[in-house]
């Protein structure tokens, strides 16, 4: 059964440009070329939510633990560590629409 990632996060302040740059040009294609098929990203504009939410699919749980348990994801996620707090990895049966 496919399941939906949904990751979230808050923008470090201070290295704003630094941060579009790295998730523009090296977080989501990786992202993407590591077998997550991304399907949605949101910026919170008000409210208590995170800053961030991105969200994508994966044939089944199983694929979606191997691709955490990778050492390009960690990698990957280290990197994104230096511009962003509160980050955290959701796996949920995918429904369609929006899931948070």
């Amino acid at each position: 059964m496919a399941v939906k990632v949904v990751m979230t996060w808050n923008l470090k302040r201070g290295n704003e440009q630094e941060y579009f740059e790295f998730v523009v040009g090296e977080y989501l294609p990786k992202v993407n070329q590591l077998g997550l098929v991304l399907t949605d990203a949101w910026l919170t504009a008000y409210g208590e939510h995170p800053a961030m939410l991105v969200g994508g699919t994966m044939p089944t749980v199983t694929k979606a633990r191997h691709l955490f348990e990778s050492n390009a994801w960690v990698d990957l996620e280290n990197e994104l560590l230096d511009y962003v707090d509160d980050y955290t990895v959701k796996v949920l049966d995918l429904k369609g629409g929006f899931q948070f």
